[in-house]
């Protein structure tokens, strides 16, 4: 039973929530460990943290899924001592959460009123011209949308699916709403449909928990922030009191300015040279070298071949014409095979769908690309396989509790660094990165720039595929930028800014140039 009592604390009327104090233990580790959140109302309020701070078990505290082991919890003046999902619902809390949690083969419809169908009167009849007239209401009113209401989940884009998600919490009309990661699988343009949303609601009262590793979209969507580190809220503040980088300060304990580690690299040799290459209604006549030592990065907006070029050089895509060297030998890569072969390397952007196997443990992860190393006459050389997976983990400093821990059960960070310990295992020479750092916490981040700066300390060419400009600035030597399926600028890296960048992207900058 849920013991409700009335609040003690003075002056804490205006917050919605209020969490004082929780402590929370998972066997012998401690997730939570005296942290506070205080929620306005009528606010969007920020939550950050690395991985492990403490967020995820804070929001499944409010969610219901786990009881604080010591700690006070207040919804709306109201102290519980546990609350319950369906409870949540009840005082009109509602989440989005980061893997849209819906039934893939529902109907849009079916989806929207699972477990709160309208009723026909007091018949047990399901009344669904009133629950399609509703979901309507709401689709055209908050998104100008009309999403068929017969069409299977599974067929819907990530933000329709969103869409979807967050249509359902409204029709229940919630007084809070909590968004996790809302942005991490969105294109620019969709994100930028939410952002909209997200003031709209706002200012229709609705408070709103926002949780995101992207530190630029909580400056600009919040009104407050609150930093975990280590189980305990180390700030809170109003947004109008810091910046992105105090807020990425606080989350690491170390200053802004050692995100990106600065090295100090000879370049070598030509490693990668690319001549007048095209790919129909992609990009054309895209012309670039790469040497050993080299960060190179590759931006541009949705559209624009970016990306499209990335996958080409990797074989997910043919080339129409045009040439591609590798160590001056010839290759036209027609599948990632062959790319392979000649020592190319892909960490995709999709890490969790493409690259990693979440059902496979780190060692299977880090040698699946080079078994032929440890194998010999049908024989796998398991003492071997092993001393080389736990030298990779050391060196790369993966978290993790011992090479045979699935990979599903490290965060995104860590997955990120088991994906490029794959190649590395396999010794490659050219690494493709689509965007490295996408959906991993400050501290992550950090380390993966590390790890590219020793991917090209080694000798390796790396090209760096983002769209965090900011990262492109940091840790790359030259920066391309391609507009329309064209190559329009180069920049060298420590002579450049982001709005240089982005200008380029956009199609801004006068003069647009061709290199190459």
């Amino acid at each position: 039973m849920t013991a409700i009592e009335p609040a003690s604390a003075a002056g804490t009327e205006n917050n919605i929530v209020r969490f004082d104090r929780i402590v929370k233990h998972f066997g012998g580790a401690q997730a939570l460990a005296g942290a506070s959140l205080n929620i306005r109302r009528g606010t969007v309020h920020g939550l950050v943290g690395q991985n492990g701070a403490g967020k995820s078990t804070l929001i499944k505290i409010l969610a219901g899924l786990h009881r604080p082991d010591q700690g006070r919890i207040e919804i709306e003046g109201r102290g519980y001592d546990r609350l319950t999902p369906h409870l949540c619902e009840e005082l009109g809390i509602h989440f989005i959460h980061q893997d849209r949690l819906l039934v893939p083969t529902f109907t849009v419809g079916e989806a929207l009123f699972l477990g709160r169908e309208l009723r026909l009167g007091s018949t047990p009849f399901i009344d669904r011209r009133a629950m399609q007239r509703r979901a309507e209401e709401i689709l055209a009113n908050y998104f100008g949308v009309d999403l068929p209401r017969n069409a299977l989940i599974s067929e819907l884009s990530t933000a329709e699916k969103q869409i979807v998600q967050i249509t359902r919490a409204l029709l229940h009309q919630p007084k809070l709403l909590v968004f996790d990661e809302p942005t991490a699988a969105l294109i620019r343009q969709e994100a930028e449909i939410l952002f909209r949303l997200i003031r709209r609601l706002r200012s229709d009262g609705v408070t709103i928990i926002y949780i995101s590793h992207y530190l630029g979209e909580i400056e600009a969507l919040c009104d407050d922030v609150t930093i975990l580190r280590n189980g305990v809220d180390v700030a809170s503040l109003p947004i109008s009191e810091t910046s992105a980088n105090g807020i990425a300060a606080l989350m690491v304990e170390r200053d802004i300015a050692d995100m990106f580690p600065k090295r100090q690299v000879a370049l070598g040799a030509e490693v990668l040279n690319v001549r007048h290459l095209s790919a129909a209604s992609r990009f054309e006549d895209i012309s670039f070298t790469l040497r050993r030592g080299e960060i190179l990065g590759i931006t541009g907006l949705l559209g624009s071949g970016a990306k499209d070029l990335v996958r080409t050089l990797f074989g997910l895509q043919p080339a129409t014409s045009g040439e591609i060297d590798v160590d001056a030998k010839s290759l036209k890569p027609r599948t990632p095979v062959e790319a392979v072969a000649n020592q190319l390397a892909l960490v995709p952007e999709d890490r969790r769908g493409h690259g990693v196997g979440l059902d496979l443990s780190v060692r299977e992860n880090i040698t699946l690309s080079s078994l032929s190393r440890y194998t010999r006459f049908g024989f796998l050389n398991s003492k071997r396989e092993a001393r080389d997976t736990d030298d990779l983990i050391r060196r790369l400093q993966i978290k993790t509790t011992g090479r045979e821990a699935l990979v599903r059960t490290l965060s995104g960070g860590n997955q990120q660094k088991v994906a490029i310990a794959k190649w590395l295992s396999r010794q490659s020479e050219i690494y493709l990165l689509d965007e490295p750092t996408v959906g991993v916490d400050i501290g992550s981040k950090v380390e993966i720039y590390t790890l590219i700066g020793e991917l090209a300390a080694r000798g390796a060419g790396v090209i760096v595929l983002s769209s965090d400009l900011q990262e492109l600035v940091g840790i790359t030597d030259r920066i391309l930028v391609l507009f329309r399926g064209r190559l329009t600028r180069e920049l060298v890296s420590s002579q450049t800014t982001t709005d240089e960048v982005l200008a380029a992207s956009t199609g801004a900058v006068e003069g647009l140039r061709h290199v190459g």
